[in-house]
């Protein structure tokens, strides 16, 4: 019996237990009118950052000082172990670890994604039960990108329908391909919307065109899209996504609930300025200065950000000052 299948059987009655609906602390923007779904992912999720200490081992006490701060803001939940923690440099243990450290951190009525994707699909199978276990209520999976060129839109089915069929929480779909160097197709994505485990897509490609077909083609599904970054979390909005995994809410989640509010209720003017105003920062976070220009812009607005994980090498001055520039131009320093 595969893997897969005897798992299943054996954590059927957990994954039933499991699929309870979310207080409705806001409605998802692409569920369907007058449907409701199984595990509402309406708000704000900061991808949160792993702490390290000076000698890059995992600070767990930092960790748990940035979660009793980030307490106070509305965030609909958090995500750990995603590509802003850094999860290619955890071991296995610390990535089990890291997620029951913040599941005991974290009040019950607010999600905990955790991110369980590997390269092979028994490996991420059995990361998934581990998450499963920690605490986390859903499995973030991103695309296995090493062999590429193998990943067909038939072998990406499988490998999800397998771990989805396997895993005892559901599961978000992840897709970053300025990390993998891969998009889950589009093909893809709708087959998978309709597997009974499969919740949702964290796409963090930046094509709002390709956003706003999925929320089309998955309508008739219990399928919710979440924008990948804050650059494009008005954008999409407007064609229907759910919320945002954004890792700008690591320094600015107040703002980004805010952002979430306005366009909640329809007030497009106030979330324009807004909006325009994360751009720039968000930039710098993502794509310009990475994860260390994540952390260094945190220890600006009273979070432990501290060195990343080797090879990742910490800014320049030079590159401080950029950083410090772009978020005092946009009004946040």
């Amino acid at each position: 019996m595969a893997l897969s299948t005897r798992l299943t059987s054996s954590l059927r009655p957990a994954l039933a237990a499991l699929r309870w609906v979310a207080p409705r602390q806001c409605r998802g923007l692409s569920t369907p009118q007058g449907s409701e779904p199984s595990l509402d992912l309406g708000g704000i999720f900061p991808p949160l950052a792993t702490p390290f200490s000076p000698t890059q081992e995992v600070d767990y006490a930092q960790l748990e000082g940035n979660l009793r701060r980030y307490a106070s803001i509305p965030f609909r939940g958090l995500v750990v172990l995603g590509s802003n923690g850094e999860y290619p440099y955890l071991a296995a243990r610390e990535r089990v670890d890291v997620v029951s450290c913040v599941r005991r951190a974290l009040p019950r009525d607010r999600l905990l994604l955790a991110g369980s994707g590997c390269e092979s699909t028994q490996a991420t199978i059995e990361l998934t039960v581990s998450m499963a276990e920690a605490g986390a209520d859903m499995a973030l999976v991103v695309t296995p990108c090493y062999y590429r060129g193998a990943m067909t839109t038939a072998a990406l089915v499988h490998h999800y329908t397998e771990v989805s069929d396997a895993s005892p929480i559901p599961v978000v779909l992840y897709s970053v391909p300025a990390n993998t160097g891969l998009d889950l197709p589009m093909e893809a994505v709708i087959t998978l919307a309709q597997h009974p485990n499969i919740i949702g897509i964290k796409d963090s490609g930046g094509d709002i065109t390709r956003m706003g077909l999925m929320v089309h083609k998955t309508r008739q599904e219990d399928f919710q899209v979440l924008a990948g970054s804050a650059g494009f979390l008005l954008a999409s909005y407007a064609v229907g996504a759910s919320g945002g995994v954004c890792a700008l809410a690591n320094v600015l989640g107040d703002p980004l609930c805010q952002l979430d509010h306005l366009c909640r209720k329809g007030q497009w003017q106030e979330a324009r300025d807004l909006q325009h105003r994360l751009i720039e920062p968000n930039t710098a976070v993502t794509r310009r200065f990475g994860i260390p220009g994540l952390k260094k812009a945190m220890e600006w607005f009273g979070y432990y950000g501290g060195p990343c994980r080797a090879p990742l090498a910490p800014l320049s001055p030079a590159q401080v000052e950029e950083l410090r520039s772009t978020f005092s131009a946009n009004g946040w320093l």
